[in-house]
């Protein structure tokens, strides 16, 4: 690729320079925790040409014996007012430039957190693969979700849910739905139900390991909260979620339900909640975190698009993940072996949900 003069230099740095990054996915948590399942951090220095020094996490994997990959999540953190017609060029040099510290790497993952005023995701597809970007078999954060804006008062906040959505909060107040907000300290509740919530739904879940832990290394840090809010009836935990608060933004993590009392509407009051306590920490943000990219009824998760648009959000679409090749042949294979993966997975989600 010819260089296009975006990137003046990367220094490899230790994952102290992540402390500031403007995403939980870029921090240097982020990069300590994913270290505990198999992965390996990476931090570099970006030197934007003539726009400043950006940090950048990345994290490794083995594909096979002497072969890996490389995935940076929700980044790269570009300069402000980067134009937005040169970020897929960008990628694809930042990519060039990365390849000399990743020998044995096939081929590097960018997941781009952006997204314009509107909502939509800044470059086409054309632009990216014009770029030498391959789009992914499949994707790893959700690059479709519903942002609700935690700066109105909160009687405008309501006010922009569907008046069914307020209509469910105030039920489940009715009904003596109590909901409480801490740490781990119920955890284990929190992991029965999301082991009925995926049997019921077909969604694919970690080991009890991986929350606790992601939870234990919050609990380490001072620029981030991590919650888990309980619904409760009548002794009865029904209903759960984990939501993480850090710089202004809360992002909806996990959620979990019993097949009882359903009817009791504890998600909305959980939401609602949840809102309620990062408007008050500060949050401007507040990240429903996926939904399908459209309003297909024929989807097999359209009843979360309904559930999450509800609140009255903004819809925003980001360009979802994209892979650069440093070994063509062997990321030929991967692709093919993943989309092979992602296909199995969607018919038997769509099975379990039919």
């Amino acid at each position: 690729m010819e260089n296009q003069g975006f990137i003046q230099s990367i220094t490899k740095a230790d994952l102290a320079v992540c402390e500031n990054a403007d995403n939980f996915l870029q921090s240097s948590m982020w990069g300590e925790f994913k270290s505990c399942f198999g992965w390996k951090h990476h931090a570099f220095l970006i030197n934007w040409e003539g726009q400043g020094t950006i940090p950048l996490l990345a994290i490794s994997r083995k594909l096979a014996p002497g072969f890996s990959f490389v995935y940076v999540p929700w980044g790269p953190q570009l300069p402000i007012d980067f134009n937005s017609k040169d970020r897929p060029q960008a990628l694809s040099e930042l990519a060039e430039k990365l390849k000399p510290f990743f020998r044995k790497t096939v081929f590097i993952r960018f997941d781009p957190p952006w997204y314009d005023e509107n909502g939509a995701a800044f470059s086409d597809e054309a632009s990216f693969l014009s770029a030498g970007l391959k789009r992914a078999a499949s994707t790893v954060q959700p690059p479709d979700t519903v942002l609700v804006n935690l700066s109105a008062l909160v009687e405008k906040i309501l006010e922009s849910m569907k008046p069914k959505w307020r209509y469910n909060i105030s039920l489940a107040n009715k009904k003596n739905i109590e909901v409480k907000s801490g740490g781990a300290q119920e955890l284990e509740l929190f992991y029965n139900l999301l082991k009925e919530t995926s049997a019921r739904d077909g969604i694919l879940i970690h080991n009890f390991e991986y929350y606790k832990t992601l939870f234990e290394k919050c609990a380490q840090r001072n620029d981030l909260t991590l919650r888990l809010y309980t619904a409760k009836h009548d002794g009865d935990t029904i209903a759960a979620i984990i939501v993480l608060f850090f710089r202004g933004f809360a992002t909806y993590l996990y959620g979990a339900s019993s097949d009882s009392k359903r009817n009791l509407m504890p998600a909305y009051a959980l939401q609602w909640k949840a809102m309620q306590d990062a408007k008050e920490a500060g949050c401007t943000q507040y990240d429903l975190f996926g939904i399908p990219p459209d309003d297909n009824p024929n989807h097999p998760m359209a009843g979360l698009y309904r559930f999450k648009t509800g609140f009255g959000g903004q819809i925003i679409h980001r360009p979802g993940c994209w892979d650069f090749p440093y070994k063509p042949l062997f990321y030929n294979l991967f692709n093919l072996a993943e989309s092979a993966r992602k296909k199995l997975r969607d018919r038997k989600k769509k099975s379990s949900i039919s």
